[in-house]
């Protein structure tokens, strides 16, 4: 008799699932340590907290501009092929940045021309993958699944930024964007030898525009997906400050680059030991218990952030916003996975990345501008009273797990790889 609650690691008993994970792991990492990277390298080529959010703001606003085409893509096409396309896109970027720095040539505007250039591969990678997983485990795996995806993208936010940094002190900046690359094509491959079950794109309507006004429509009548949308954008535009404004917090407090990587490696660690009381925590409190006291605890981990005076207290603050990030985060992900049907799927998690990116690049935005005008210290706290407020202001939103009515997927176990 299966358990009632699947372990966390039973969903890479499945061949393609695991493969699949080992190239979400692998794209993830080339993810962080480019964020780990640009950041450091803008905050070297200047000194304004503007330009250094912006590069978070760069990286976001294509994952919200292009979401939705992203979305309509792939309820329209392979989903195999155009994942594997987003990597190779991608690596071309990777490859771009590390001949720039490599050979001194880098400049502020083109580092945020090539941020905003990696977040179309990010933007075409994000909705394919979600859609794709549900297809992969059955039902009662998937919040097991979706936490091993959370867990890749946490793990990766640990090795990321400690790889980058190893790197960067031992062989350059290049030589970072070049293992990117690397990494990028390595993550393509994975995609490629890996056989999904096929997409019934003929269930779709034709046309991108069409397929696009489709996936809006459905949830604009669907009020679970409205208020996870909501959610979700108001969490993101006041947590992005923290992770925006960080390198200028460690610059503040006379920290180097390797100091930088390590409390950026101290959040995925918070995120892990979250990971591993989640399926409890699910199992135990209400998803609108979860949002409710993740934004609390965030909360007070900015303003930690925000107001201690070394990098010692700063780092269990950052351990705890990065759990608390992963427990909210995947709460409302598995929400909206569930509530969407397939043929919907990747159209909805597509609009589910807008929120994100929107929230992200908006909350980056502002928090720079403030920060700008008064101090970083000021634009975090500024943050973390404003969550407080739209918490409230929020109350009567509600984040329900409603399955969708619909029968689940073939066995994975009948789909083998190449």
């Amino acid at each position: 008799m299966p358990s009632a609650h699947p372990s966390v690691l039973q969903p890479l008993g499945q061949p393609v699932f695991r493969m699949l994970w080992l190239a979400w792991l692998a794209g993830n990492m080339t993810m962080w340590m480019n964020d780990v990277s640009a950041a450091w390298l803008m905050a070297q080529l200047t000194t304004g907290p503007m330009m250094v959010a912006l590069v978070q703001a760069c990286a976001s606003l294509p994952l919200f501009l292009l979401g939705l085409p992203s979305g309509a893509l792939a309820d329209l096409l392979d989903r195999k092929r155009l994942y594997a396309f987003a990597q190779f896109w991608i690596a071309l970027v990777s490859i771009a940045l590390a001949v720039l720095a490599a050979a001194g040539w880098m400049t502020a505007n083109s580092l945020l021309l090539l941020c905003f250039a990696n977040g179309i591969g990010l933007a075409m990678r994000f909705p394919v993958f979600s859609a794709i997983v549900p297809t992969l485990v059955p039902r009662a795996q998937l919040p097991a699944a979706l936490t091993l995806n959370a867990l890749a993208i946490n793990v990766s936010r640990i090795a990321g930024p400690l790889l980058a940094g190893v790197v960067m002190a031992s062989l350059g900046m290049g030589a970072v964007f070049a293992l990117n690359a690397a990494l990028s094509l390595l993550s393509c491959v994975l995609i490629l030898r890996c056989k999904t079950p096929p997409h019934d794109s003929t269930r779709v309507s034709r046309g991108l525009l069409e397929t696009m006004r489709g996936g809006v429509a459905y949830v604009r009548q669907s009020p679970s997906m409205r208020n996870i949308l909501v959610r979700t954008f108001l969490f993101f535009l006041h947590s992005i400050g923290l992770i925006a404004l960080l390198p200028l917090v460690a610059k503040g407090l006379q920290a180097n680059a390797t100091t930088y990587t390590l409390l950026l490696a101290s959040m995925g660690v918070g995120a892990i030991l979250s990971a591993l009381a989640l399926p409890r925590l699910a199992a135990t409190a209400s998803p609108d218990r979860v949002v409710a006291t993740g934004v609390l605890l965030y909360a007070g981990a900015t303003l930690t952030a925000a107001l201690a005076p070394s990098v010692w207290l700063v780092a269990p603050a950052l351990a705890l916003s990065g759990g608390v990030w992963l427990c909210v985060v995947n709460t409302l992900t598995m929400a909206a996975q569930v509530v969407l049907p397939n043929a919907m799927r990747a159209r909805g998690m597509a609009i589910y990345q807008m929120a994100i990116m929107g929230g992200s690049a908006a909350g980056a935005a502002l928090w720079g501008q403030v920060a700008s005008r008064t101090s970083v210290s000021s634009a975090l706290l500024s943050s973390a009273a404003l969550s407080l407020a739209m918490l409230w202001l929020s109350r009567r939103v509600c984040v329900q797990i409603v399955p969708h009515p619909e029968p689940e997927a073939a066995p994975v176990a009948s789909v083998e790889l190449h």
